[in-house]
């Protein structure tokens, strides 16, 4: 019997020694997981530090950004861009345009990244704008379901502004991957093909880093996107947006607020040409209608002198004013132009639309001259 305790003694000294073994083992395992994981970690950030030498502070790589393919590229916004009180107004003018329009559909917009890049938002805009009913999911949550109602709103969306000269900046992956320019990009075109009743900020402009790789380094540049342009720029997009015969009368019954663009556009333009002989418009209804800044502005335009005899300089009456236009016509046709199609009386008679269509025949023929 007094055997017994010693060897259950020994027994679990045997068992601890066993279980110590055990743990001694299982510890070591977990330690050398830990290592591997480290060194994979550390392995994983000498990469990118190698790969991206050349990054502006501040700019955020997301892990995706360092498996692109060779030759591949991927774009972001730059941080600082991000910041631009201009390009913050912009994305905030849109954003109100959306929910005006959208608001029927009790939708609310808080930001474009996240709230339009599953299509869900730009489907319903684009109806609401175009009064077409596309054929796609109302609700989808799979990637593939978002990508493939996106891929249907892009491809009417781009075969309706691609005929008026729109450079397509965006596609199906830089919207889903919630690229901010691309979607400012596309909403700043609907706004201005519909004519929103918005004003978008002009010169708003934005840096883009571009990163490529080349032989498996990452090479990164900065790209300057130019968001919204001129006046003169958004004068000639709004009129592209209708044919001849219908963008004045467009203009004047349903959006007096882009009538102030065009407006201003084109005074800009005239008296860029007229201050060289000290003249000034301000009205285009009034000053145009006695015909002689018509016909001083085409010798301007045309770089001769229009001889006085050809002309009343002060003209008396009716008549006379009509001579003054109808001559300056004569000289637009020697100029190479087609016939205005508004009659000599109806700019006499200060009808706007007239003028504003013999103004902007001179504009898309002369607007780059000197």
């Amino acid at each position: 019997m007094a055997g017994a305790p010693a060897r259950s003694a020994t027994s679990q000294s045997g068992k601890m020694k066993k279980d110590e073994s055990f743990l001694g083992k299982l510890g070591g395992t977990l330690v050398r997981k830990k290592k591997s994981k480290e060194v994979s970690d550390l392995h994983e950030e000498g990469k990118n530090a190698i790969n991206t030498p050349m990054l502006p502070s501040g700019t955020e790589i997301h892990p995706e950004d360092t498996m692109l393919e060779e030759n591949a590229e991927r774009n972001m916004l730059d941080p600082t861009s991000r910041e631009n009180p201009k390009f913050k107004d912009l994305q905030r003018v849109l954003i109100d345009w959306i929910n005006n329009e959208l608001e029927e559909d009790r939708i609310i917009v808080k930001g474009l990244e996240e709230d339009c890049y599953d299509g869900q938002v730009l489907q319903k805009l684009f109806e609401k704008l175009s009064g077409r009913k596309l054929n796609v999911a109302e609700v989808t949550q799979s990637e593939i379901g978002q990508k493939q109602k996106l891929q249907t709103v892009l491809e009417a969306v781009n075969e309706l502004l691609r005929p008026h000269g729109w450079s397509i900046e965006w596609s199906v992956d830089s919207i889903h991957a919630k690229n901010l320019v691309a979607i400012v990009y596309l909403l700043v075109a609907l706004a201005m093909h519909y004519l929103a009743p918005i004003r978008l900020p002009e010169h708003v402009s934005v840096q883009v880093v571009v990163v490529k790789k080349r032989e498996g380094i990452l090479q990164t540049s900065h790209v300057t996107k130019e968001l919204t342009s001129t006046t003169e720029y958004f004068l000639k997009m709004i009129i592209s947006c209708f044919s001849e015969r219908d963008a004045f009368d467009t203009l004047l019954d349903h959006a007096p607020d882009k009538l102030n663009v065009v407006k201003k556009s084109l005074i800009t333009f005239v008296n860029k040409h007229l201050n060289k002989l000290n003249l000034e418009v301000t009205e285009l209804e009034s000053q145009f209608a006695d015909g002689v800044y018509l016909v001083l502005l085409m010798g301007l335009l045309e770089n001769y002198f229009v001889p006085l005899y050809n002309f009343f300089l002060t003209p008396e009456n009716f008549e006379q004013k009509v001579h003054n236009v109808a001559f300056a016509f004569e000289l637009m046709q020697d100029g190479g132009l087609k016939k205005p199609k508004a009659r000599p009386e109806d700019v006499v008679n200060l009808n706007l639309k007239s003028t504003l269509r013999v103004l902007y025949n001179l504009f898309t023929n002369y607007k780059n001259s000197e």
